[in-house]
C-alpha cells in the first residue's frame, strides 16, 4: 500500500471534513449503481443515506463508508427485471434479516478464513474495477441518444482537471494538512471549472451540452436521457412484433430510431424536484407486493445472495481498513449492523447495500477515524440532495475522478508486481483468478469465494502428499509415528504405509505428530483396524490427543485404542 493513506489521529475536525468529501463523492456513485439497478436515482441516492447512517452507528468499524453498491446492483437488477420494482423493497428487508442473522450466530470471524493471497487479488482486482469506473465519466451523450466519449479540446481539459486534482492530493500533504488534500481539491478544481463554463466560448462544448465541463448534473441528465431514448427504443422494437430481449445486460440498438423520436424522447426528461423518502407501503409510486408465500418464494433467493454480496463486501473491507489504520472492528457487529441498515434501507423503498470500498478509502485518507464521519457523510448526502442541490450540480466529474484515479493507486498492491516470483505459485494462481474474475464479472463475492476454495483445494493437495511415518520397534511391537494431518485428501497416503500381511502380532499407530480431523480419517483407521484383524494381529492407537479420542469415542469402536498416559515428549538440548 502506498503512503497515499497517511495515518492520521481521530479528532472531530478530521471527520467532519472528511465526511464533508465523501459526502460529495457518494452522489455520482448513487446515481450510477441506481442506473445499474434499473431503479430511479432516487432510489440509489436515499438508500446511499439510509445505508450509510444506520450502519455508522450501529455497524463495527468505526471510519467505514457504507452505501449503494455496485455489488447489490448486478442482483437488484435481476429482481427488478423479472418481477418489478415492487418486489425489490422486501427483498432488501430479508436481506437485512439475514445478514443480522449471521451477525448473532457470530459468524463474521469466519473472514478470518480469507487467505492473504485472496485478499491481494480482491484489493487489486477492485483497485482496476473503480478504475475502469471512471471511464464513465469520459462520456456524453451522443446525437444518436447513446452515451460516447469526449473527444477534443473537452477531452483534453477534463484531462488537465484530473491531473490537476491528483496533483492537489499529492502535493498539498506537504505544505499543510490543516485541510484533507481531497476536499481541497474538490474546491479549487470546482472554482476553475465553474469559471471553465462560464467564460470558455461555447464552441467548445461538446455538442447538445452547456456546459464544457461535465458536472454531477451533467452526468445525472446525459444518463437519463439515455436511457428515456433507450426505453423508447425498446418500446418501438416491441410494437413491430420484434420479442423483447429478456437479458438486460444486452445492448439495445437505438438506431431503430428517427432523429426527431430521439429528440421526443429526450424532451420527456425534465429537472424535477426530489421527493422525500417515505415508507415504501405508503408511497402511492410504487404498488406493495402481496404478502404471501409465493413473494416469499420469489425473494429468498435474491435476499440470500444479497446478504451473502453484502456480508463479504463489507467484511473484507473491514479487513482492509483495519490493516491500514491499524486497528480491529468488530465482524458480528458489522454484520448486524448491515442488517439494520438494510431492513431500515428497504422499509423507506432503498435498493440495498453494503460498506463502498473506494470511499471508505477516501475517509480514511482524509483522516475520518471514528463513527462520526459515517454520520456525518449520510447527513451530507442528504443535505446535497434536499437542500444544495444547486451546488453539488457544479462540482465537476473532473475532480471526483482524479479523487477516484488516487483510490486506485492507493489501493492497488504494487508490491506484488516485484514479488509474484517470490512466493508459492499456488499463491500467485488465486491472486491473478481472483483479481481477474473480479475484474471481468464485477462479481466480488463469487471471486473470494472461488479464491477460497482454489487456495483451500490447493492446501489440502499439498498436506495430502506429506503423510509419512517413522517405524521402530519396542519389545516386538512395530510402531507407526505418524507425520502430518489425517483426513480426507491424506487418507490413501495413510493406508499405503502399512503393511498388515506382513507386520508382527502387535502394531501400534502414534499420532503424536498427528491429528484425525474428519469421517473419512475415522473410517480409514477402521478399515485399516480390520484389515489387521483379518490377519489374526491386533492394532492399537496410542498418544491420541484429547480432541482425537474424543472424535473416535464418539464415532464408537473402530479398533482397540491403548491411549498410554505417559507421552513422549522431545527436548531438543541446547549446548
Amino acid at each position: 500500500m502506498l503512503e497515499y493513506f497517511s495515518k492520521h489521529r481521530a479528532s472531530v475536525k478530521n471527520d467532519v471534513l472528511a465526511a464533508i468529501t465523501v459526502a460529495l463523492a457518494l452522489v455520482p456513485e448513487a446515481v450510477a449503481f441506481a442506473f445499474v439497478a434499473g431503479v430511479p436515482p432516487t432510489v440509489g441516492l436515499y438508500s446511499a443515506f439510509f445505508i450509510g447512517f444506520v450502519s455508522a452507528i450501529v455497524g463495527g468499524r468505526p471510519g467505514m463508508i457504507s452505501g449503494a453498491t455496485g455489488a447489490m446492483a448486478v442482483v437488484v437488477v435481476s429482481l427488478v427485471a423479472m418481477h418489478g420494482i415492487e418486489y425489490l423493497f422486501p427483498a432488501v428487508i430479508l436481506c437485512g434479516l439475514l445478514q443480522i442473522t449471521v451477525g448473532l450466530l457470530r459468524m463474521g470471524k469466519l473472514i478470518r478464513l480469507v487467505p492473504h493471497s485472496v485478499m491481494l487479488g480482491f484489493v487489486n482486482g477492485l483497485a482496476i474495477v473503480i478504475g475502469l469506473a471512471q471511464l464513465g465519466s469520459f462520456k456524453i451523450l451522443g446525437s444518436e441518444g447513446t452515451m460516447t466519449f469526449l473527444q477534443g479540446a473537452p477531452l483534453l481539459i477534463m484531462l488537465g482537471l484530473v491531473g490537476l486534482t491528483m496533483a492537489i492530493i499529492v502535493l498539498l500533504p506537504r505544505f499543510t494538512k490543516a485541510i484533507p488534500s481531497s476536499l481541497a481539491a474538490i474546491l479549487l478544481v470546482s472554482l476553475i471549472s465553474v469559471g471553465i463554463n462560464q467564460y470558455a466560448p461555447q464552441t467548445l462544448a461538446p455538442t447538445g451540452q452547456a456546459n464544457v465541463v461535465q458536472t454531477v448534473d451533467d452526468l445525472v441528465m446525459n444518463n437519463l436521457k439515455a436511457k428515456a431514448v433507450q426505453e423508447a427504443a425498446i418500446e418501438q422494437t416491441h410494437t413491430e412484433g420484434t420479442p423483447l430481449a429478456a437479458d438486460h445486460h444486452a445492448t439495445i440498438d437505438t438506431s431503430v430510431l428517427s432523429s426527431s423520436e430521439i429528440e421526443a424522447a429526450i424532451a420527456t426528461v425534465q429537472p424535477t424536484k426530489e421527493p422525500l423518502p417515505m415508507l415504501f407501503f405508503l408511497d402511492s409510486r410504487y404498488v406493495m407486493a402481496p404478502f404471501t408465500w409465493q413473494t416469499l418464494v420469489i425473494i429468498f433467493p435474491f435476499s440470500l445472495i444479497l446478504a451473502g454480496v453484502g456480508l463479504i463486501e463489507s467484511l473484507m473491507t473491514l479487513t482492509l481498513i483495519d490493516e491500514i489504520t491499524e486497528t480491529r472492528g468488530n465482524g458480528n457487529r458489522e454484520c448486524i449492523g448491515q442488517g439494520t441498515a438494510n431492513i431500515v434501507c428497504g422499509l423507506f423503498g432503498g435498493m440495498g447495500g453494503c460498506a463502498m470500498i473506494g470511499q471508505s478509502l477516501i475517509n480514511v485518507n482524509s483522516g475520518g477515524r471514528g463513527r462520526l464521519s459515517g454520520i456525518v457523510a449520510a447527513v451530507g448526502l442528504l443535505v446535497l440532495v434536499v437542500l444544495l442541490k444547486p451546488v453539488i450540480s457544479m462540482v465537476p466529474m473532473a475532480a471526483l475522478v482524479g479523487v477516484m484515479f488516487m483510490v486506485v493507486i492507493g489501493t492497488f498492491e504494487w508490491s506484488t508486481l516485484h514479488t509474484w516470483n517470490k512466493v508459492p505459485r499456488s499463491d500467485v494462481l488465486v491472486m491473478i483468478l481472483v483479481a481477474g474474475y473480479t475484474v471481468l464479472f464485477h462479481n466480488l463475492a463469487i471471486a473470494v469465494l472461488l479464491g477460497i476454495v482454489v487456495q483451500a483445494l490447493t492446501f489440502a493437495w499439498h498436506h495430502a502428499t506429506h503423510m509419512m511415518a517413522d517405524i521402530h520397534f519396542e519389545d516386538e511391537k512395530k510402531i507407526y509415528q505418524l507425520h502430518g494431518p489425517l483426513f480426507f485428501a491424506s487418507v490413501s497416503s495413510f493406508r499405503d504405509l502399512f503393511d498388515p500381511v506382513n507386520d508382527p502380532p502387535v502394531v501400534a499407530v502414534d499420532f503424536y505428530f498427528s491429528r484425525v480431523y474428519d469421517q473419512s480419517a475415522m473410517e480409514s483407521i477402521t478399515k485399516l483396524a480390520e484389515r489387521y484383524r483379518q490377519e489374526g494381529k491386533n492394532l492399537k492407537l496410542q498418544n491420541l490427543n484429547g480432541d482425537c479420542k474424543r472424535l473416535l469415542e464418539r464415532a464408537g469402536e473402530f479398533a482397540e485404542v491403548d491411549i498410554s498416559e505417559s507421552r513422549h515428549y522431545h527436548i531438543t538440548k541446547m549446548i
